[in-house]
């Protein structure tokens, strides 16, 4: 498949090598000329283990090449990735203004052409950014007319720095946001020697996924940080008591309590919670993740009951009424 990739960044090289290392003529797109010229070079712009020495062999094959040019690209290309940054603005928002760059200019050598495309979104955006950005900014570039032989997907990635390479080969799922199955045919075809399951779904379940990913691995770095300032205050030993932590696959690391849906109840967590909470104050342990959690259900709690008295029925039927 001939493929072009835009933004060399972390995420762009490491998805053209691996792409090129499957067979797929692969071109980079960065405003860059310096990283142009080190991909051309077979040189990695990033420090990555082993991403050097596979761009240099698929350069060498004749599998990647780079260049500043959009018109190049997209000329010669029938998927393009959208690998470019999203970063933070000063008030925190999402700044997506290189992706709607990136999206005009792909349009404007898209409306001199009528050659089918498919644009992908690889850049961790918000819910909302594919219809509110994307897709508008291809519209603009391409001008009047509809275009139903130009495709959008969204397909997030989950690499970390430093396994980045084996992370693209065996990822915890292919994810693919998008409304058609030509598309996602397309897609699994770009993916298919990708060591992992192929998910296809909506493209704003696509986009929030990702934020969805990330937001809980942070959770979990912040929850194991305060139980082990929690053992270290009370004399455990942290790294025991996390190992076998891990060990529970039935409800700590599984599907169990990840269902959205009422606040949390029952003898056990709230007396548990208020527990270590009382000993993290005795303590003088800052514990912001494990205190916010009684008042966060609270809030479930309050939040489920001003809809049903917004209402304003007289009669409530209450349906399940287990221990918990």
């Amino acid at each position: 498949m001939r493929v072009s990739v835009f933004g060399l960044g972390y995420v762009g090289c490491v998805t053209a090598a691996r792409l090129a290392e499957a067979g797929h003529k692969v071109v980079g797109v960065d405003l860059n000329d310096q990283k142009v010229a080190m991909i051309n070079s077979g040189v990695s712009p990033i420090v990555e283990p082993g991403l050097e020495e596979l761009l240099g062999r698929v350069k060498a094959a004749g599998h990647l090449r780079a260049t500043s040019s959009c018109e190049e690209a997209v000329a010669a290309s029938d998927v393009a990735l959208i690998c470019v940054g999203t970063p933070s603005q000063a008030n925190g928002r999402m700044s997506a203004e290189a992706l709607a760059r990136v999206c005009r200019g792909i349009g404007n050598v898209l409306g001199a052409t009528r050659k089918p495309y498919t644009v992908v979104v690889r850049s961790t955006v918000m819910p909302g950014t594919t219809a509110e950005v994307v897709m508008p900014a291809l519209r603009a570039g391409i001008g009047n007319g509809e275009r139903p032989d130009v495709k959008v997907a969204v397909n997030p990635e989950f690499m970390r720095e430093g396994t980045a390479l084996r992370d693209f080969q065996s990822p915890p799922f292919t994810l693919v946001g998008c409304e058609d199955k030509a598309t996602s045919w397309q897609l699994r075809e770009l993916y298919e020697k990708v060591d992992a399951q192929f998910v296809q779904t909506s493209v704003r379940t696509a986009e929030m996924l990702k934020y969805a990913s990330n937001a809980f691995h942070a959770l979990k770095v912040c929850f194991a940080n305060e139980i082990g300032d929690l053992c270290e205050a009370t004399r455990v030993d942290a790294r025991e008591v996390m190992r076998v932590f891990c060990l529970d696959h039935k409800l700590n690391l599984s599907d169990a309590y990840l269902k959205p849906g009422f606040a949390f109840g029952g003898s056990c967590l709230p007396k548990d919670i208020r527990a270590l909470n009382q000993v993290a104050r005795a303590a003088d342990v800052d514990t912001p993740v494990l205190s916010t959690l009684l008042p966060a259900n609270v809030a479930r709690i309050r939040a489920a009951a001003a809809t049903v008295l917004a209402t304003h029925k007289r009669r409530v039927g209450v349906v399940g009424l287990a221990f918990k």
